[in-house]
């Protein structure tokens, strides 16, 4: 059985993706390969995103913004995007998942903590799809 890989997609790579990677990476341990990519990546990581994960015990300070590439995308099984529109390339055979995420940015703290927990309910449901087994009938 192959590791599956996750590659989470917003236009900045600073706030949703950051947090949505650090909170796959902290629940699945090993057992999920985790990417991150924007669009069009900011230069750092959100402040007000980094502290809203510290608070949870999830240390993000160590992640730096990233360009989308396709060779990010044809390596990952789930692509889940979160308001990168039409940047996404698009692959036959990957699972695609639009989640529709406010964006943290320019928030402070307390405007992106009930963003983090909605991403932490998103992860959980994630990590309980990807450790089901799949159905290999057509």
């Amino acid at each position: 059985m192959t590791t599956p890989s996750v590659l989470f997609v917003c236009v900045h790579n600073a706030g949703r993706s950051q947090m949505a990677a650090g909170w796959l990476r902290f629940l699945a341990g090993d057992s999920v390969e985790v990417r991150s990519a924007g669009s069009i990546p900011a230069d750092q990581v959100n402040p007000a995103a980094v502290a809203a994960m510290a608070e949870v015990g999830i240390d993000i300070t160590d992640q730096t913004p990233r360009i989308l590439t396709v060779g990010a995308v044809e390596a990952s099984d789930v692509v889940i995007t979160m308001g990168c529109g039409d940047a996404c390339p698009i692959f036959p055979g990957k699972r695609y998942l639009d989640w529709d995420l406010e964006d943290p940015a320019g928030k402070g703290l307390e405007a992106v903590r009930p963003i983090r927990d909605e991403i932490e309910s998103r992860i959980r449901g994630l990590l309980a799809d990807l450790q089901t087994p799949r159905s290999t009938d057509a």
